[in-house]
């Protein structure tokens, strides 16, 4: 790995540009200061200001006081379980979630994933496709409208509602929370409804980029997103599983 010599502290935070490409803090969250000072000087050179804890209560307190952008995650802490710290930020809002951990099996990531992460890095990581898959969930969690002229696209009579212009979706007038992973991968189905997308189809238009091996965790996140939109996930009828191709959006548009 490389080694960073730079004797910064362990809080910190560095402003960019006010046009520069994240509206937040990005929150580092490792007990290894060399892991911590690495993935900061990477960030920090695509102009994301960055702040960096390494316990998890400290986490916690710059998440309630920050509002980073995203949260850059290892789940090692000293001090209480990455696992427990990932639900404590769910149930407080939608900030996006990156694990970074040395847990390398796929079933630790696959629980990640169904514990609402949007993206599982495994160490060693190549720190510059770690900045590229931040920059990719920041991408996608912009707030202008994904869908061109489209604000709203509606299905199931109206009972879902795919608000672009606010980044919202709502079921039966409800507001269904959803990860930023999640939001991507709806809407690259909804996008062309009835369209069968293979697994790494939708990694890419979801990720921004190819990843051998990543599409086996879409199905952790068809998983997530259909017990939030679907009447019966069990039977579901607006994210159908199209056997040997992957998925497509069954959903009839609306008005």
């Amino acid at each position: 790995m490389e080694r960073v010599t730079s004797a910064l502290p362990d809080i910190d935070e560095r402003g960019a540009d006010e046009n520069g490409p994240v509206r937040g803090p990005i929150l580092v969250v490792d007990d290894d200061r060399q892991i911590r000072e690495l993935v900061r000087r990477y960030l920090e050179s695509d102009g994301s200001p960055v702040l960096t804890a390494a316990t998890g209560a400290a986490a916690l307190d710059m998440v309630r006081s920050a509002s980073p952008a995203l949260v850059v995650l290892d789940l090692g802490l000293p001090d209480v379980p990455g696992e427990a710290v990932l639900r404590e930020i769910r149930s407080a809002g939608d900030v996006p979630v990156l694990i970074l951990s040395a847990r390398a099996g796929e079933e630790d990531r696959l629980a990640g994933l169904g514990l609402g992460a949007d993206d599982y890095v495994t160490k060693p990581f190549s720190p510059r496709e770690l900045a590229l898959r931040v920059q990719a969930i920041l991408r996608r969690t912009g707030r202008g409208p994904a869908t061109g002229d489209r604000e709203e696209l509606r299905f199931d009579g109206g009972k879902l509602v795919i608000d672009t212009k606010r980044h919202e979706v709502r079921r039966a007038g409800e507001v269904v929370r959803l990860t930023p992973t999640e939001w991507g991968l709806l809407l690259a189905l909804a996008e062309d409804p009835g369209r069968a997308l293979t697994r790494a189809e939708i990694v890419n238009r979801v990720q921004g980029y190819e990843y051998e091996g990543y599409e086996r965790t879409v199905d952790a996140h068809v998983k997530n997103l259909r017990r939030k939109i679907e009447s019966d996930p069990q039977a579901p009828r607006l994210i159908e599983t199209v056997a040997g191709v992957g998925y497509r959006f069954g959903g009839r548009p609306s008005g």
